[in-house]
């Protein structure tokens, strides 16, 4: 294929189809790429996320399977993400771990799930980058149980105007390579679906923030 058919390609293609092959590319990488955010903008996040599981639990974009570890052992996992190669990659760490996980293939705002399914849904770091995630947390409420628990972990439009401008500045480059947004913030859109916020913490500057609100019953 050509260059000048490769860039007809890409421009052709759908926000949806765009995130697929960015995160099929980046899947080897991508936990070498995290750690550092992981050790410093992130650090406790997934635990935070994990100690409050419970029962049936649906990770959305569950990419390689970073959460795996933390999860209490009584759960019962199902990941869903959109990229074939990171699907491949948190299976192998279920397996290294010895954990048992359904892992499907899909798009977060078309939920390969039945209705009321499940007691918990997790979406760690994956909604600053779905291109409607609006319509991805009304999925997530679908498939909740009536007072299930949504947990969101994410980096957010920061608090603090400097580094709010910073990230409105990386964003100009970070959405059209790849889709990563930088100043979004879930909080109203959780509200907009119809969620009952439980809590909610933002740190670094505002520029985390994590969720825990249940589907009213």
């Amino acid at each position: 294929m050509s260059n000048s058919t490769r860039t007809r390609a890409k421009t052709c293609e759908t926000p949806t189809a765009k995130q697929r092959r960015v995160w099929d590319k980046s899947a080897a990488g991508y936990d070498k790429q995290m750690a550092l955010f992981e050790r410093i903008q992130f650090a406790g996040g997934r635990e935070w996320l994990a100690e409050r599981a419970r029962g049936r639990v649906l990770e959305v974009a569950v990419g390689t399977g970073l959460n795996l570890p933390h999860y209490p052992g009584d759960v019962t996992l199902t990941g869903v993400d959109l990229s074939p190669e990171m699907l491949a990659l948190a299976r192998d760490r279920a397996a290294a771990l010895g954990r048992d996980i359904d892992l499907l293939e899909g798009d977060a705002a078309h939920l390969p799930v039945e209705d009321a399914a499940f007691d918990t849904v997790v979406c760690a770091l994956s909604l600053c980058s779905i291109p409607d995630p609006k319509t991805a947390i009304g999925e997530m409420q679908r498939a909740l149980v009536p007072g299930g628990r949504l947990l969101l972990l994410d980096h957010v439009g920061s608090t603090w105007p400097p580094v709010y401008a910073v990230q409105w500045l990386a964003e100009r480059v970070t959405i059209r390579l790849a889709g990563e947004h930088f100043t979004r913030r879930q909080l109203p859109l959780v509200h907009a679906v119809g969620f009952e916020l439980v809590e909610t913490e933002r740190l670094k500057a505002g520029t985390v923030e994590r969720i825990h609100a249940t589907k009213r019953a």
